[in-house]
């Protein structure tokens, strides 16, 4: 058995929506557990899969630059966590008018346990300056971008690089991993081995596979995926940086197009945050009708979705399924949202058609 065979092998489950560089999204029986399998689990790449030499090299504006080894990150306290990661472009497909982008369906989510270093504890033994404003977080993959860049002073070949802000690195609050582990296993080559970044709450473009680079910065980072793609480009007002995954809610039972049984079927399905937990899902059945509150399980963890359900009594006909989330800041899913050049963010209500015989 080869490597390329087990790549393969590995990702038979899911569902491509390219193979160069290789994107998939999960199977609707992904998100059916509590936590997605590893060959469930949506792959997001921006290039083919890289070479990584083992090492994590930590510079720029730190006291003491070093050279971590996967060895040497596993020395660190060991922190295991359930994380739900979104692509910003899921459900572009679903945005109108159609947006540049992949094109994603709706199935580009998934919740894995990651276990790993702290990121804090990783930087403070490099020791950020006081003057260190945000950290560079190289990957190891690299080539010809094959979407168009919007930056206009990009040049081939890049390089994925993002930033964060080094007071949001630096807090162990926010429990930011360098990961080494996916559902008790060592990452595989589509999942980031050796190590990558997982950033709770955030789109997953912030979770920088195949880690290789931290750079402290004493100025804020510009770059193709930081301030050109991953950009909220609105028609109407300036851009903004693609962060936090907004408030939605997914139906996992029934499937859309289904064909129920009367007179009773229980709907279930997840609802998740980058800004606090859901407090609230309720459906509707008939377009503009009444909505009805689900019944929501409490968070199992901070940064991982949540169960809902509703046992729903209904006579034959067809029936207009949606769901729609409500967060604890307040923020409630939109009918259409507003819509932007990348496609990104659409977290618009769910609808499921289903018939009912």
């Amino acid at each position: 058995m080869t490597v390329a065979d087990d790549i393969e092998r590995a990702r038979s489950g899911l569902i491509m929506i390219n193979q160069a560089p290789y994107n998939a999204e999960a199977p609707f029986s992904g998100l059916t557990g509590q936590l997605t399998a590893t060959g469930f689990h949506y792959v997001r790449s921006n290039f083919a899969l890289p070479t990584h030499d083992g090492n994590l090299h930590i510079g720029g504006a730190v006291e003491n630059p070093t050279t971590l080894t996967l060895d040497d990150l596993r020395a660190f306290p060991a922190v295991q966590r359930a994380v739900t990661l979104e692509c910003a472009g899921n459900g572009r497909l679903d945005t109108r008018p159609l947006p540049a982008g992949e094109p994603w369906g709706g199935y580009a989510v998934s919740t894995a346990e990651w276990t790993g270093a702290r990121l804090s504890d990783v930087l403070a033994q490099a020791v950020p300056t006081s003057d260190g404003v945000e950290v560079r977080c190289e990957g190891a993959d690299s080539g010809t971008y094959h979407l168009a860049p919007v930056l206009p002073d990009t040049r081939s070949p890049l390089t994925f690089v993002r930033s964060l802000a080094l007071g949001h690195a630096q807090d162990p609050a926010e429990e930011i991993l360098v990961a080494y582990a996916m559902n008790g296993e060592p990452l595989s080559p589509d999942h980031g081995a050796p190590f990558r970044l997982v950033v709770p709450g955030w789109y997953a473009v912030a979770s920088v596979k195949w880690l290789c680079r931290l750079d402290v910065l004493t100025e804020p980072f510009t770059g193709e995926f930081q301030t050109g793609h991953y950009m909220y480009q609105w028609p109407d007002r300036d851009p903004e940086p693609v962060s936090r995954m907004l408030v939605r809610a997914r139906i996992t039972d029934p499937e859309p197009g289904a064909n129920l049984a009367a007179p009773t079927h229980t709907i279930r399905g997840k609802a998740w945050s980058g800004t606090g937990p859901v407090t609230q899902v309720d459906l509707s059945f008939t377009g503009a009708g009444d909505w009805y509150r689900a019944d929501l399980e409490p968070p199992a963890g901070p940064n991982q979705w949540q169960e809902w359900s509703y046992d729903w009594t209904c006579a034959p006909g067809r029936y207009s399924v949606r769901a729609r989330a409500t967060d604890a800041e307040g923020h409630v899913q939109p009918e259409v949202p507003p819509w932007n050049r990348l496609g990104y963010g659409n977290n618009a209500i769910e609808v499921a058609v289903v018939d009912v015989r």
